[in-house]
């Protein structure tokens, strides 16, 4: 296993961290139902209340934080481990797109979907160079039933919303090749990677049957191990990194679809990981049931990340 460093414990069922210029980092706190930041000391503070189960975040060109609000999680406690979320929060009303003002936390819906097709979960997101928004629905599950879930793209404008793909089976972690020409999708159930090759704002070339929704499959995780897969972020070189849960840990994979290396983690749900640090050689990942925030040393430098200014 990898030495870890823990910056910060105690957090109610971490996801979307940030790794900020200034040292400190950006997570959701989705249990919390709040963006926190954690400061290099690890002192956390809230910066705002968003309500509803807060999930993926990333920063855009205005400088704002943009958030996929699931709507809400009931969750359940596993004995000597943590929180963990279940089915849809008993106050659920819809999943939304929202920014967030990181200087006074004012929090406003972008988006709550098409007009005829409203978001259900949204949960991971990722901007592209031109400053528009490609994210994930990956659906509410019920106690008897779940949504389909699918990939969406929002203008740089935030004035027009795309459905890029759809069905997809719970649509998770979310991620750009280095050259932006190669769109990553993450499937939880069936732990499998997803590409769409990129052809136009918000436009994606689509395979045919028996692609369930025009992807290209990249990566199913095979073995006996039962894993799935959640968000992800991408190395420099390329390769894509899969927070990988049950087993616990990062799944490295290439471009080309081989299994580089699994990173073990200390976490059943390890849900999410950025880059950071000098070089972008720091992983920093979300161990969700412990409710921790770690620095991992990465032996590859992560992808600079359009408005965050972190390149080498």
């Amino acid at each position: 296993m990898a030495e870890i460093r823990t910056i910060a414990s105690g957090l109610l069922f971490p996801e979307g961290p940030v790794a900020l210029p200034d040292g400190s980092f950006l997570v959701v706190e989705i249990a919390r139902r709040t963006v926190s930041r954690i400061a290099p000391d690890g002192t956390v503070t809230v910066v705002a209340e968003t309500g509803g189960g807060p999930n993926g975040l990333a920063i855009g060109p205005d400088g704002a934080a943009y958030v996929c609000n699931n709507g809400g999680f009931e969750f359940t406690h596993e004995p000597g481990h943590g929180l963990r979320p279940a089915w849809q929060a008993h106050d659920y009303l819809c999943g939304r797109i929202e920014r967030v003002d990181l200087a006074t936390g004012k929090v406003e819906v972008v988006t709550r979907g098409l007009p005829e097709r409203r978001l259900k979960g949204p949960n991971d997101l990722v901007v592209d160079r031109s400053g528009a928004i490609w994210f994930t629905d990956l659906g509410k599950r019920r106690p008897h039933d779940l949504d389909w879930g699918g990939v969406y793209w929002l203008s740089p404008d935030r004035k027009e919303i795309k459905e890029v793909a759809y069905p997809v089976l719970t649509a998770n972690g979310i991620g750009l090749s280095p050259d932006e020409s190669v769109l990553y999708v993450a499937e939880t159930e069936g732990a499998r990677l997803w590409a769409f090759d990129i052809v136009g704002p918000g436009e994606v070339k689509k395979h045919p049957y028996p692609s369930p929704h025009g992807g290209r499959l990249v990566h199913q995780s095979g073995g006996r191990d039962y894993k799935r897969f959640d968000s992800l972020a991408v190395e420099g070189s390329g390769n894509i990194c899969v927070a990988t849960l049950m087993t616990g840990g990062i799944s490295v994979i290439a471009p080309t679809g081989e299994l580089v290396e699994f990173v073990p983690m200390p976490d059943r749900m390890t849900t999410n990981l950025c880059f950071g640090g000098p070089d972008l050689r720091k992983a920093y990942v979300t161990l969700s049931l412990s409710g921790r925030l770690v620095e991992v040393p990465w032996p590859r430098p992560g992808l600079p990340l359009a408005f965050l200014n972190r390149r080498p």
